[in-house]
């Protein structure tokens, strides 16, 4: 008897140990970025990510019946911890361009801002690339902001940082001329009070700021892909994104699934 309940006990914890594993294996890791991007996703006070693309996250995953874990990885490193299955989902904010489409897939877009120049209230400038001409214009590394500013103004001074924040840090301070980056992010700091010193310049216009934001995911992950895709269309369809943008912002970011 005692060697059939040893038996019953091993055959218990394998078959304990593969649910686990498989439990484990199903469990959606959807990563933001590490540094904050208000009112995006940013941490709390108690160390929790929260934030417009969180919130949406977990409403997406819910709709999509997928166990999701929101984790974060530093924005430089985001698609090399994807495509080495660090992580499953990219979920950070980053805008659907033909460049990263060659790397990996995309779910559907989720939402799309304009971009935006902000700068001290009292400066005035020209934007065309002899206007900019030896401007500081600081931006987030490895964004289409940086891309585009690398683009159409080749002469002006661009300096690339590792956090937006660090960005409107410094043109807060007076160390930039002008800042580019998503006008919702921007909108956050300007109505705080280190933003207090500037306003905003221009939308600028470009294909590469058309594209809207997706999800992030390895190209063969088609049924994860499927799935957030639905996902994305049930939160349009019942009316739970509409609340849910209200919440976070004064006007529509939504790209409603065609």
């Amino acid at each position: 008897m005692k060697f059939l309940n040893a038996k019953l006990l091993a055959a218990t914890a394998i078959v304990f140990a593969a649910a686990m594993a498989i439990a484990h294996a199903d469990t959606v890791k959807v990563s933001v970025a590490a540094e904050p991007y208000p009112p995006f996703a940013s941490l709390d006070a108690s160390g929790k990510w929260v934030g417009f693309e969180v919130d949406l996250a977990n409403m997406i995953c819910k709709a999509a019946k997928l166990d999701c874990e929101i984790v974060a990885t530093a924005w430089d490193g985001i698609i090399p911890a994807l495509t080495s299955k660090k992580i499953d989902v990219i979920w950070a904010s980053m805008t659907i361009t033909p460049e990263r489409s060659a790397q990996i897939a995309f779910t559907i877009p989720y939402y799309n801002t304009p971009a935006e120049f902000i700068a001290n209230k009292d400066d005035k400038f020209e934007f065309t690339p002899e206007g900019l001409k030896g401007k500081s214009i600081g931006v987030q590394t490895s964004t289409i902001h940086a891309q585009y500013v690398q683009k159409t103004y080749p002469d002006a001074n661009i300096k690339t940082y590792g956090t937006q924040d660090a960005a409107n840090a410094d043109l807060a301070a007076g160390r930039l001329d002008l800042v580019l980056a998503d006008a919702a992010a921007l909108d956050d700091f300007l109505a705080g009070k280190d933003g207090q010193c500037c306003d905003v310049k221009t939308f600028p216009k470009d294909p590469i700021f058309e594209g809207g934001v997706g999800g992030g995911l390895r190209k063969e992950d088609t049924d994860l892909k499927a799935k957030l895709d639905a996902g994305i269309k049930a939160v349009y369809a019942s009316g739970d994104y509409a609340t849910l943008e209200k919440k976070y912002f004064k006007y529509e970011v939504g790209t409603p699934p065609k």
